[in-house]
Order: structure tokens, then C-alpha cells, then sequence
């Protein structure tokens, strides 16, 4: 039965279906529920598009194989969005029991006692962990404890388009693996028309926040002290040392050599650029494989490689995404019931079917034994350098990732900071001293509500 539910699962995630094996309990309403014993719960999420598609797709999965229980996802906008609404909702009778919650909201979920951690569950059960990848449960664990499941999980790769490089001379099986490569790369790549304007940049990122946590994390440093919060609370923002201002530099003087295009915030500006030949290489999210690949189709190939580091450093990434929480003022039975469904949506077929559909790492290796995953990535051999590179990724305090309760409010003042720099406004150290005083401040008066 499991098996049926997930093909029909797959089916419609990928848009080849309508329906899924089974929907008795759809019409079902809350009222007939409670009669008939079920307990009912409601998962918020940010999940759009395919995404979305996808979590619909296993929350019925879910429901058509478990006849006491009923999930009800409902999407609440983008992460902050979400997380806004919940701030707003909490301690009510209108919160979730559930929810999906991104990296960067960790710290406060964990200290506004909003939840209960999954590591309560995961010791009375025994549950077994030991196939999960370690480094996407590092972000989510503080103190040796699980706080949340991990759900959707990606890195940064980069992305380049190999007749493009074959154009400019280049091996397209070559890519960048240093900034100085890159740099060099770019250049090459590069076109501009007769009349001088630039008709594709050689290089390219969104000027999104995420992007400089990575480089931290790539050159071995930490945003914040206390190891990234992890040691202890963080109370200094730190990612104005010296590696946070060799990026910005790198990123600044290749804006200003002309081989590096500025498409502004949005990622899907910058993957737009890209599929309209307007930049030769861009990094962003492992979880826009599938959508980059596609958008190219016959125009040119794709490549992608993980993520050029700076002549030395270690390199490494920290993991984005979100997870799945369980809130505390709910009842125990919705509580054990929310647990049943991290369950379902952990297993194996599940986590296979979810990466084909969205290009989100799967969070165990098991599910790599899955045969529609091997067809899958057979189909798209560019996810594997996402998987590398995860792999390649030495656990440490850096590429576990900040744990700070500001993360949201500090990720767009870094944006800001960049922007400030690329367009000239600002020099790079003084900018980002700014920043980082702004965000000192910011965890001070934090930590004056959270403190214990």
C-alpha cells in the first residue's frame, strides 16, 4: 500500500497525475473527525510552486495511509511570512501544530520554548538516526539535542553554461574551483556589442544574505562568537573580520571590472539572466537544479560545480532550507500524531520522492537506494555535485552554522551592506563594521528578553 501511495505521490509531484491512490478522508470536516477519533492537526509551511505540489502531495500520502490521523497543510507565504504570522498566532487557538520553520529562525524557536524538541521523541522511541546525514542535523542540534527534523535541506553550488565556455574557449568539464579562476573565467566569458554594452557577464550572484554566510563558512570563519552561538549565546556579530571583506571585495572588484552582473536581490532575477544567456555562471540554491536544467533546455547545457573558494581555504558550506517543529501548547495526542507525520516524511521513499520533486537533499542516505532517486539524478547529473560537496563538507562550528535570534533582521541588513558596496555608496570595511555593530546591538537587546 505504502509503495502505491508513493508512486501516486511521485506521479503528481512531478506533474504527471491529478490524483493519488485513495482520498477517502479529504471531504472529511473537523467536526467528523473528532466523532469518528481522528486527530486532526495543522502543518503551516512556505512551500509555493512545485514545492508546494510536492508537500501537498505527501501530506495526502500521508492521510490516505493513516486512517486516525489528518494533516492540514496550509501555506502561509514566504518564510517570513510565515514566521511573522507565528509570532503573531502563538499560544492561540489558530497556531499549527505543526510547522515548517527556515535555518535562521532557529535560535528564537528554540528560545521562546515554542516547541517541543524531536529529541524527546527520537530517545522514547529509540528512533534510529544513524543513516541521516550529519551535517544537515548539525544545524539543527544545540547542546548535543535535536530541536527539529530536518526538512527541506539545500547548499550553493555553481551553476555555468558549458557552450558558453566552449565559446569562449574554455573546457566546459573545467570550472572554476578558486575566486582567481573564476575571475579569469569571467573575463573570457564576457561579451559586449558594438556599441560597448555588456550582453552577458561572465559571472553573477543575488545579493541575498545567505550567499556571504556560505563564504564565511567556505573560508573556515564565524559570523558570530561563541562559536557561531553554538558554545554560547552569541553577543557580537563578527563577520566583519577579515574574510567577510575579502569577499565583498572580490565580489566588489568584479563588478567594477565589468565581468560580474548586478541583477539585484532576487534569486530568480539572477536564474532569469541566466536562462536568457545574460550571465555565463551564477551561484544559487542546489534546490533550483531541476528548474535551471529545464529552463536551458534547448538553448545550452548546464553545468554545475560546488562552490569556488579562495586560494587556501578549506571551503565547506552550512546547510539552508528548513525544518519541521512541534509545538508545545498543543495536546499530547497532536503532538504524537505531528511525530508520526516527521516520521512518514523522513522515511526513505518519502525523502526520494520529495528530492525528485523539489532538488532538496534528501536528509538520509538511504534514500539514495531508492530507484526513482537513481533514475532521477541519472536523468540530472548536476544534483550530484550538491551531494559532493555536502559530503565534502568537514563538520565545525563554522560550516554548522550561526544560531543567532536576530538571524532574519541581521540577513537583511548584510544585503544592505552589500548593496551599499557593490553600488558604490560605501567602502567595504566600513560598511560591514556598521553592519556588524548594528547587529551587535540588535542581540543585545535579544538577549536582554531571552537571557536566562
Amino acid at each position: 500500500m505504502k509503495k502505491a501511495l508513493l508512486s501516486g505521490m511521485l506521479a503528481l509531484s512531478l506533474g504527471t497525475a491529478s490524483v493519488l491512490v485513495g482520498c477517502s478522508n479529504s471531504e472529511e470536516t473537523s467536526a467528523d473527525a473528532a466523532s469518528n477519533g481522528v486527530v486532526e492537526l495543522t502543518l503551516w509551511h512556505a512551500m509555493g510552486g512545485g514545492a508546494g505540489k510536492g508537500l501537498d502531495a505527501i501530506v495526502q500520502a500521508f492521510n490516505d495511509s493513516h486512517d486516525k490521523i489528518k494533516v492540514n497543510a496550509v501555506f502561509q507565504g514566504s518564510y517570513d511570512d510565515e514566521f511573522n504570522k507565528y509570532k503573531t498566532a502563538q499560544g492561540s487557538d489558530t497556531a499549527p501544530a505543526l510547522m515548517q520553520v527556515y535555518d535562521i529562525g532557529t535560535r528564537y524557536m528554540i528560545d521562546s520554548e515554542a516547541a517541543v524538541p524531536v529529541q524527546k521523541f527520537i530517545d522514547a522511541e529509540k528512533y534510529d538516526t544513524s543513516d541521516f546525514e550529519k551535517n544537515i542535523l548539525n544545524y539543527y542540534t544545540l547542546d548535543g539535542k535535536l530541536y527539529s527534523m530536518p526538512f527541506n535541506s539545500s547548499n550553493p553550488i555553481l551553476y555555468y553554461n558549458k557552450d558558453a565556455f566552449k565559446e569562449a574557449g574554455l573546457d566546459p568539464n573545467q570550472p572554476p574551483k578558486t575566486w582567481a579562476e573564476v575571475n579569469e573565467d569571467a573575463k573570457k566569458l564576457t561579451k559586449k556589442t558594438g556599441g560597448g554594452q555588456t550582453e552577458r557577464y561572465g559571472m553573477s550572484m543575488a545579493i541575498y544574505g545567505w550567499f556571504f554566510e556560505q563564504y564565511m563558512a567556505n573560508q573556515l570563519q564565524l559570523y558570530a562568537n561563541n562559536g557561531n552561538g553554538r558554545q554560547g549565546r552569541a553577543t557580537q556579530a563578527v563577520f566583519n573580520n577579515d574574510a567577510g571583506v575579502a569577499f565583498v571585495d572580490w565580489w566588489k572588484q568584479g563588478v567594477d571590472s565589468g565581468t560580474f552582473g548586478n541583477f539585484g536581490r532576487k534569486t530568480a532575477d539572477t536564474q532569469a539572466a541566466f536562462a536568457a544567456g545574460k550571465t555565463a555562471m551564477f551561484i544559487d540554491s542546489t534546490a533550483a537544479v531541476r528548474g535551471v536544467v529545464d529552463g536551458a533546455q534547448g538553448k545550452f547545457e548546464v553545468g554545475t560545480a560546488e562552490l569556488p573558494k579562495t586560494d587556501g581555504a578549506p571551503g565547506g558550506v552550512i546547510i539552508g532550507g528548513g525544518s519541521m517543529w512541534i509545538m508545545k501548547d498543543q495536546p499530547e495526542a497532536k503532538q504524537k500524531a505531528a511525530w508520526e507525520f516527521i516520521k512518514f516524511m523522513a522515511d526513505p521513499k518519502t525523502q526520494a520522492v520529495w528530492h525528485t520533486a523539489t532538488g532538496y537533499f534528501p536528509i538520509r542516505t538511504k534514500a539514495y537506494d531508492v530507484q526513482e532517486l537513481k533514475d532521477f539524478d541519472a536523468k540530472y547529473p548536476q544534483f550530484q555535485t550538491a551531494v559532493n560537496q555536502l559530503h565534502n563538507t568537514k563538520p565545525s562550528e563554522a560550516t554548522s552554522g550561526a544560531v543567532i535570534g536576530v538571524f532574519p533582521e541581521a540577513r537583511a541588513t548584510v544585503e544592505t551592506t552589500i548593496e551599499d558596496v557593490l553600488l558604490g555608496k560605501k567602502t567595504t570595511k566600513d560598511s560591514l563594521d556598521g553592519a556588524a555593530q548594528k547587529v551587535t546591538d540588535a542581540l543585545g537587546k535579544y538577549n536582554q528578553l531571552y537571557a536566562k
